[in-house]
């Protein structure tokens, strides 16, 4: 279902990683983005953001207002695709012959958080990593390394909107698997960064426990993205636009 524009897969974490297991054994790459207000803000708002994302193969509700704008028009969902959870839940559900790649956050982070997911799930293979602090001069050794891999699941967080951009920029080089922009998920899994109580993410204040944690990163962003995606739900809304029918495939 479209919201402010963007095509909101309507699905639960079990069905969706069910998906993405049997798509990555298809040929061809998918790509994945969990989004949030931010998002669909910046996809609304911005020409520019919005071809960066022109590429994306399926939007999954990251954020609990997302949530509420499908289940509004009667979607049902009982909680949102956060992409922390995905990625952990995926993981585990999916130990060799699943390969897994990360691409993202800090050398630290990586170890630290390839340690947690072995230890939850023991049979995982983890074909390769690196770290998101890379120049565009590097883009070329990267994504050689990840196509002797040949990983099916290459976890890209690199944060909002650098990912995209790089997703854009690369996917046709990729020869398979399934590129996923999870954002925070590296830090939040690897314990480098603390996640919000569950009685915040329940309320859709995720954004309010980062915003007191990082003020100076994210007030102004918070700030005018969460004020312009409820801006755009208002005009939308007057004009009947907020929502239509997705014209995507349908998850096999």
């Amino acid at each position: 279902m479209h919201v402010l524009g963007t095509p909101l897969v309507i699905t639960t974490y079990a069905d969706w990683v069910a998906y993405l297991q049997r798509r990555v054994r298809e040929p061809g790459v998918v790509s994945v983005d969990l989004s949030n207000t931010q998002i669909l803000a910046m996809r609304r708002g911005e020409p520019r953001f919005r071809e960066l994302t022109s590429r994306v193969d399926y939007f999954l509700p990251d954020g609990m207002p997302l949530v509420w704008c499908l289940n509004a028009k009667g979607a049902g969902l009982r909680d949102r695709v956060y992409g922390p959870t995905l990625l952990r839940e995926c993981v585990v559900a999916s130990p060799a012959p699943f390969t897994h790649y990360f691409l993202g956050a800090s050398e630290e982070c990586l170890t630290k958080l390839k340690a947690v997911l072995q230890r939850a799930q023991p049979n995982l293979c983890i074909v390769g990593s690196h770290h998101g602090y890379f120049s565009p001069a590097e883009d070329a050794d990267i994504i050689a390394d990840i196509n002797r891999h040949s990983p099916d699941f290459i976890w890209v967080g690199l944060g909002t909107p650098k990912q995209q951009a790089w997703i854009h920029q690369h996917k046709h080089e990729f020869h398979r698997g399934a590129i996923l922009a999870v954002g925070q998920a590296f830090d939040i899994n690897a314990g480098t960064k603390p996640d919000a109580p569950p009685w915040m993410q329940r309320l859709g204040l995720t954004w309010v426990f980062r915003m007191a944690l990082e003020p100076r990163r994210l007030l102004t962003r918070y700030a005018r993205h969460n004020s312009l995606f409820l801006f755009y739900l208002l005009c939308d809304g007057l004009r009947g636009r907020v929502y239509r029918a997705a014209d995507v495939a349908e998850p096999r």
